[in-house]
């Protein structure tokens, strides 16, 4: 499993804009800034939908306050489902990456058996503080918590 101190594994991610899905490499994404990651299971599910995107959204400013150069999500989901999930619950603050094969998920040792839920091979809930590509902060929730990787949690470690 990756932690603090590590690099940040070199995947293809696909970014959600509003022109359509944009290929990007992890590396050359998180280079030269301060990104606040944060991972869900997936997108529309209940946790993810109630509380962690709209908590991201709603703490955005207060982030970039404490250095934050920008807010990242992602998923094991595709860049069209992620687009669409930050237009209903989201903000133009946090930036949709999708993990649509899981590769970044499993890059970083943080990937989770969601079979019994119909869900397939996903992607734990956690956050992380990245800095020009290296994790500063890593916090991975115990299976079915929320709590250490919430924005108000996040906001703590800044």
């Amino acid at each position: 499993m990756i932690n603090k101190g590590d690099n940040i594994p070199e995947v293809n991610l696909v970014k959600a804009t509003e022109n359509g899905p944009e290929q990007v490499s992890s590396s050359e994404y998180f280079a030269g800034k301060k990104v606040a990651l944060f991972s869900v299971p997936g997108a529309y599910t209940p946790t993810c939908s109630a509380k962690h995107l709209p908590g991201y959204a709603e703490k955005a400013a207060d982030l970039k306050a404490k250095g934050v150069d920008e807010i990242a999500c992602t998923a094991v989901n595709d860049a069209f489902v992620m687009g669409a999930w930050n237009k209903d619950s989201g903000s133009e603050d946090v930036t949709m990456l999708a993990d649509g094969n899981g590769d970044f998920a499993k890059a970083c040792g943080l990937e989770m058996d969601g079979s019994g839920f119909g869900m397939g091979t996903r992607g734990q809930r956690f956050s992380m503080i990245v800095n020009n590509g290296v994790v500063e902060e890593l916090n991975v929730e115990a299976p079915g918590d929320f709590k250490v990787s919430a924005a108000e949690y996040m906001l703590d470690q800044l």
